[in-house]
């Protein structure tokens, strides 16, 4: 199978370490009794989501944020739409208003993105050697998935982390969480089974950490809820 893309060599620095990390927990697998690099691709993916969940959180905080104040965002930019300067100064008290920095979550992401896409490349054409990479009912990690089951999940997991991280739906959003599930399990047709599997377990992963911390968010809403009741008991 021939390399996914020109910007490989990009990313060959983190690729060869993720290789290398890779390789080392199949043999881990190995020592234990059961060799699988299939198992060894979801250790690495958990691994990674694991050291990237601070980013994952500040993110996602930024997403939320954005979400709760699109009302005021649409108001401002209807009325003052003839006025762009006005429009951007208004945008801004409202962001410093809010406490809301619209691009704090693209830094994360940006930051994300070569150990993600290094992933992809580490596992597009990854060499198992002479192992026979089966896993599960797949013949080989290096193949598609013969029973469509890998992309199928592809698409699913990929909506639920979509549904989890949108606090609201805009028709544009309810577009993109319908558009970009089926793309997601259309290209997976042709990945090899071994990425399909990192991208499913990544979903996974992330679907489990959203879901944590929308809790526990809620659970803080709650708290403050109660607080600001009795502060206003008090004061009565």
């Amino acid at each position: 199978m021939d390399e996914p893309g020109i910007f490989s060599s990009l990313f060959e620095p983190i690729e060869n370490i993720l290789h290398s990390v890779l390789s080392g927990l199949y043999f881990l697998t190995e020592q234990l009794g059961f060799g699988s690099y299939g198992l060894a691709i979801i250790l690495l993916t958990v691994l990674i989501k694991i050291l990237l969940y601070p980013l994952t959180v500040k993110q996602l905080k930024s997403m939320r944020a954005m979400q709760k104040i699109q009302p005021e965002l649409k108001k401002l930019q209807e009325k003052y739409k003839d006025k762009p300067q006005i429009m951007q100064q208004k945008l801004m008290q409202l962001y410093q208003k809010e406490g809301v920095n619209p691009m704090a979550g693209c830094l994360p992401l940006l930051i994300q993105m070569p150990i993600l896409m290094a992933m992809y490349y580490t596992l597009f054409n990854f060499n198992y050697g002479d192992v026979e990479p089966s896993f599960l009912w797949l013949p080989s990690l290096s193949q598609t998935d013969p029973l469509y089951i890998l992309p199928v999940l592809s698409a699913l997991t990929t909506f639920l982390q979509q549904k989890l991280s949108m606090t609201e739906s805009t028709q544009q959003m309810k577009m993109m969480m319908t558009i970009m599930p089926l793309f997601i399990g259309f290209i997976s047709l042709n990945f090899p089974a071994g990425l399909v599997l990192y991208w499913v377990t990544m979903n996974i992963v992330q679907i489990a950490q959203q879901f944590y911390m929308n809790k526990k968010e809620d659970k803080n809403s709650d708290k403050e809820t109660i607080t600001d009741g009795d502060d206003n008991r008090k004061k009565r």
